[in-house]
């Protein structure tokens, strides 16, 4: 078989976190913002909301919240229709926050996408947020016609389970009609490493400012981003072959050597 047939044939990225340091900046604001207008004095810090991303998915988290840190809130309307309304305007806070560019690509991301989409391999994203969050994020930092370089966009609408269960990269698998061995998936937390690394995807970890004290275990390589030529990247675990990035021709050697039983 030719190395088409054979190698590397699809990048998945994860999105919060690995694509844009959106936890951060991005949700965790947002959420207060959205307590504001619904009139509970909380706030969210940036240690709590650290805490609190052990948890995937929003509404969950919101709900995880409740249980833990507010047992005696109890809303008019409810706990559950509560959660809704803190999500729904979170979310409006969020796309706001987009749209006004305060949140963007993290180092490599737009390069290393832009390799891989002239390279000809497939895109694919797999994310526990919203389909409308990961649409928003790719329309306003990457490009306005930036959903059309994915060939499968699985988000957390689309799953049953969220990360680490490894639904949402085995429904990515099945769209892209690939097995595990012809890809390779991105990702910044011990929650999406362990849902890739279960679905048999070789797996590169960018440590976001939430997830330098995860457990990796399984990851091809750890490093602190992606990296760029103006700004070389740290490499945590693994071996960079003397990379100062990730480049196409990186991604093609820590998968050939994943695949193969070598590691990293």
């Amino acid at each position: 078989m030719s190395e088409t047939a054979t190698g590397l044939q699809a990048v998945i990225f994860d999105v919060d976190g690995t694509l844009a340091d959106t936890e951060r900046h991005g949700h965790r604001v947002a959420y207060n913002q959205a307590f504001e207008d619904l009139g509970a004095d909380w706030e969210w810090s940036e240690t709590l909301y650290g805490d609190l991303l052990r948890v995937e998915g929003g509404t969950e988290r919101l709900r995880h919240y409740l249980r833990e840190y507010e047992p005696d809130f109890e809303p008019t309307e409810g706990r559950a229709a509560f959660v809704g309304a803190a999500h729904r305007r979170k979310n409006l806070h969020y796309h706001e926050m987009l749209g006004a560019g305060v949140v963007p690509l993290r180092p490599g991301v737009r390069r290393l996408i832009n390799e891989v989409h002239a390279a000809g391999l497939k895109l694919a994203i797999a994310s526990s947020s919203l389909r409308a969050n990961v649409r928003t994020l790719l329309v306003n930092a990457l490009a306005p016609d930036a959903e059309t370089w994915f060939d499968a966009i699985v988000t957390g609408d689309d799953a049953a389970s969220k990360k680490p269960d490894p639904d949402i990269y085995r429904r990515v698998l099945e769209r892209l009609d690939l097995p595990a061995d012809r890809c390779i998936a991105i990702e910044d937390s011990e929650n999406g490493c362990r849902a890739a690394v279960t679905a048999g995807l070789p797996t590169i970890v960018t440590l976001s400012s939430y997830t330098h004290d995860h457990d990796f275990t399984g990851a091809a390589l750890v490093a602190d981003t992606l990296g760029d030529p103006e700004r070389p990247w740290r490499v945590h675990a693994g071996d960079a072959h003397g990379r100062d990035w990730l480049d196409i021709g990186g991604l093609r050697q820590l998968h050939a050597r994943a695949v193969s039983g070598h590691g990293a």
